[in-house]
């Protein structure tokens, strides 16, 4: 069975280039794209231990005459076949169930709030939400349309971090793009992370793919984030503390999304690896 992207289509400019980002990453990952296009303000998500109500910015239903002609034509226009996902199950009348059996779904930082008020530094509770309780990783895409042409992953020792770091060698294999690993050190030395990696058996891999380890003696910060390319998907593991891990999703991860506007790969706690 074929790997599979969902993306909730959103028929404005501004969702014309989450759209295309989506469209990149299928092309990229060899992924099929499904999209949704919303006929209602809300749908649910039933996840393994979590159910997600998603209230979507009004924007959402915008010109639906043309919704479909626009996401088809943008996919011809870069040699892929729009599939469209048709809800088979009602919660309610207009509350429909969206599978979430998908192996990513494509997000901007948010998808419950006006896009007028959305700045970086922010990612909406929804999304949150999602990315907490997926076994998918989810992209969230920057703003603009922007092609990635390597990879980066924040690798900090985590569970999480080794997730996302099988993620991006899985990414590296597919696309034969650069890798390069970034981590702040806090106070360690690296030979701590190399050796964690090395007994996890990713060090052979690592040096197949000539991938790039930088180390940051400093805890993440605006200065050392410049290092990180423009153009890179960045892959890293997001998890919380607490009370409060509903709405954080760790220390480097809100720094990562609130300094750089690079399209983001999240695997979230509940993350299993896939195709």
């Amino acid at each position: 069975m074929e790997a599979r992207l969902l993306h909730i289509f959103r028929n404005t400019p501004l969702g014309r280039e989450t759209l295309m980002q989506s469209i990149h990453f299928c092309k990229q990952m060899g992924v099929t794209p499904v999209v949704y296009i919303p006929a209602f303000i809300k749908f649910l998500m039933y996840f393994e231990n979590d159910v997600v109500q998603v209230d979507l910015d009004a924007s959402y239903l915008t010109s639906p005459d043309t919704a479909v002609d626009r996401v088809s034509g943008l996919m011809v226009e870069y040699g892929l076949e729009a599939g469209f996902l048709t809800p088979r199950n009602f919660t309610a009348s207009t509350l429909p169930d969206i599978p979430s059996d998908f192996d990513f779904m494509s997000c901007p930082r948010s998808i419950s709030d006006l896009s007028s008020k959305i700045g970086l530094g922010y990612i909406g509770p929804r999304v949150r939400r999602i990315v907490r309780s997926a076994r998918f990783p989810v992209l969230l895409t920057s703003p603009v349309y922007k092609p990635w042409t390597s990879i980066a992953v924040f690798f900090g020792g985590s569970v999480n971090a080794f997730k996302a770091l099988n993620l991006g060698l899985r990414i590296q294999r597919k696309t034969g793009m650069p890798l390069r690993l970034f981590t702040g050190t806090e106070g360690k030395h690296s030979d701590a992370y190399r050796e964690a990696v090395r007994e996890q058996g990713l060090d052979k891999a690592l040096r197949q793919c000539g991938a790039e380890w930088h180390f940051w003696e400093r805890d993440v910060d605006e200065e050392n984030l410049y290092d990180v390319p423009h153009d890179a998907l960045v892959v890293l593991g997001a998890f919380g503390h607490g009370l409060i891990r509903d709405f954080v999703f760790g220390s480097t991860m809100e720094k990562v999304q609130s300094v750089i506007s690079n399209n983001l790969l999240i695997v979230g706690p509940a993350y299993a690896a896939g195709r």
